[in-house]
Parts: C-alpha cells; structure tokens; sequence
C-alpha cells in the first residue's frame, strides 16, 4: 500500500496501522515509538528518508521482504499450526519435541531449570 505512494508516507500515516497490529488504541502510540519502529526499518534497508523531508519510502529490498512474509503467512503458518495441534505424528511435531528436549536438557545443564 504504502510503495504506490508517489509522495511517500510519514510517521502519523503509520500510527493507525501499527496500533491495530499492535491491539492498542492508536492514540497512545507516541510519536516516539513510531519513530523507533522507523528507524529499525531504515537501519535494515526496508524503508529509506526521502530527502529534505520527514517522509519514507518503501525500498525494493523491503517491498521484496513484505511480499515474501505475507507469502509464508498465508500459506505455510496455517499449516504448520495444524501440524502442530494435531493429535497425528508429523515432521514438524517431532522437530517441536526435539527442539524442547534441547532446551529442556540445556536449562537443567546450565541450572537454569525451575
């Protein structure tokens, strides 16, 4: 949405976006962490300042990154969570087990077991 943008988008523009995703109400995200939020995208190349203004823009690199999360959004995770609540043996449940055994054995190795 925010790469057709011809103008760019500023840190308000984003406000609504992000208290939704965030389950809060949008008036209580501050300018501040809006702020922060940009700059992390920034510093990883997915959003970059245009210039003399207080407006961003999508980059290449970051349209490529949203395109490629929603892409495994929609079709890997509501079958991955399925794998994982089901009652059958699958792949994935058993890299789950194994991956909690490793965690499991290292808290009680480290002593950080309860």
């Amino acid at each position: 949405m925010f790469k057709l943008q011809p103008n760019g988008f500023r840190n308000r523009d984003l406000r609504h976006f992000t208290a939704e995703l965030r389950g809060v109400d949008p008036d209580s995200v501050t300018v501040g962490q809006m702020t922060y939020d940009l700059r992390r995208l920034r510093m990883h190349g997915l959003i970059e300042r245009l210039p003399h203004s207080s407006r961003y823009h999508v980059t290449d690199t970051g349209l490529s990154t949203a395109m490629f999360l929603a892409a495994v959004h929609d079709r890997l995770l509501p079958t991955g969570l399925a794998h994982l609540t089901s009652d059958q043996p699958t792949t994935l449940g058993s890299a789950t087990d194994a991956y909690r055994t490793a965690i499991d054995d290292l808290t009680r190795a480290t002593g950080l077991a309860a």
